[in-house]
């Protein structure tokens, strides 16, 4: 992938509806939106269900986000398959799996096991489809555009989770868990059959065998390289904490918890529109500290009991904080040969929700002993404590990026 040089230097010139002129842009884009959305409809309706059975804030946690345990299985085993030369066909198979999987759920009296066992298989097949996706969206469009296109498919996160939370809210009012979990079936079948029409396959790949032992090979280079270790450590570790943070909402004020998840959503989109469309390369990168300390630092107001309005309006304003996932992203991707681009995204995908679930984990455990607000305090100031340490490894990250961007495409792994 060549350099771009013009990106750190003006914001972009090409708008979001440039992008969506594209057509393999859209296609992706829309079914990604779709798997968003039936994604949080069927988290939301899990968490409610094992919350109404159980009462365990553990179990409740791990509902919503265990899945993510399971992509670390994919970025260990098979994620060199992102990589393949039959990318399409990958994408629309693991989308076939990933609708039988919700399907499966819909299932009326289904055991909470055989519901966690499902959950851990969905998560093994997401992670290499995130890893697929990802790959094919750096190859249909162009460089100078790769931020503002994560930047778009972050705010579609943030929008359809916050669509997803308020009508999974109105939905389980009137609906039972089950039946809400066949909405999101048909949700995911319609996008599987966007992916299947409007994306082509790409016929410039690498030649060797994805597999086991490939992604090995790939993955012991992208560990031992020291910047893109720093780089990953941010994009995983506070994000995670403050995820697990999240996943008590449904403990701490089960009543209101629709309103927090869909506040840190909206959160999140204004923040990722923000940064993304109205910042430059190099603007993003020296805001990304400020970003990460801002996505912790108000839950820590949760030592004490908040007002509803309080709380929610903390949670939007922390949640603004994971835009600084698009500079940390940037620079890895600048970091990354292109025969491996897919898998290396994929792992830091993987990676990324895996941490959702341990800091859900630890989050969830705390919990346990404790009160959920102590608990968010706690798992904050350990998301603070992280970016703070880390930062002198992140701005040696940086240095190395800027050295080796214009070398890139002459190294291989």
């Amino acid at each position: 992938m060549p350099s771009d040089t013009s990106a750190s230097s003006a914001p972009p010139t090409t708008s979001y509806r440039d992008l969506l002129r594209n057509r393999e842009f859209t296609g992706l884009y829309a079914s990604f939106t779709l798997t968003v959305a039936a994604s949080t409809l069927s988290g939301f309706a899990l968490g409610t269900l094992v919350n109404q059975q159980t009462r365990s804030p553990f179990l409740t946690a791990m509902s919503v986000y265990g899945a993510t345990f399971a992509t670390v299985l994919g970025a260990l085993t098979l994620m060199s398959v992102a990589d393949g030369n039959r990318p399409r066909r990958t994408l629309v198979t693991l989308q076939c799996v990933s609708l039988a999987g919700v399907a499966a759920q819909a299932v009326p009296g289904l055991p909470l096991a055989a519901r966690f066992g499902l959950l851990l298989v969905l998560g093994f097949f997401q992670s290499l489809g995130t890893g697929t996706r990802m790959g094919l969206l750096a190859e249909v469009v162009p460089t100078s555009t790769y931020a503002l296109a994560r930047s778009l498919m972050n705010i579609t996160t943030g929008g359809m989770a916050v669509l997803g939370y308020a009508i999974g809210a109105v939905l389980l009012r009137y609906l039972s868990p089950p039946e809400v979990f066949v909405t999101a079936t048909a949700l995911t079948g319609v996008g599987l059959v966007i992916v299947a029409v409007t994306v082509r396959e790409r016929s410039i790949r690498m030649t060797r065998r994805p597999g086991l032992r490939q992604t090995w090979t790939t993955n012991i280079a992208l560990f031992s390289h020291p910047g893109q270790r720093a780089l990953l450590l941010n994009l995983w570790v506070p994000n995670g904490l403050i995820v697990g943070c999240d996943a008590l909402f449904i403990s701490y004020a089960a009543h209101h918890a629709g309103a927090f998840l869909a506040a840190g959503s909206a959160g999140m989109l204004l923040g990722d529109l923000a940064v993304g469309r109205l910042l430059t390369a190099e603007q993003r990168r020296r805001c990304a500290f400020a970003l990460r300390l801002l996505l912790a630092v108000p839950y820590l107001l949760f030592a004490i009991h908040l007002p509803v309005l309080v709380a929610t309006a903390a949670v939007f304003i922390a949640s603004a904080g994971f835009a600084a996932t698009l500079p940390l992203q940037e620079q890895l991707l600048e970091l990354t040969p292109d025969a491996v681009r897919g898998q290396v995204q994929g792992v830091e995908s993987a990676g990324r929700m895996t941490w959702q679930g341990i800091g859900a984990a630890i989050a969830g455990g705390v919990a346990q002993h404790f009160t959920p607000g102590t608990a968010i305090t706690a798992v904050a100031a350990a998301s603070v404590a992280i970016t703070v340490f880390s930062r002198p490894f992140v701005v040696r990250a940086r240095a190395v990026s800027v050295g080796t961007v214009n070398t890139k495409a002459s190294h291989s792994w």
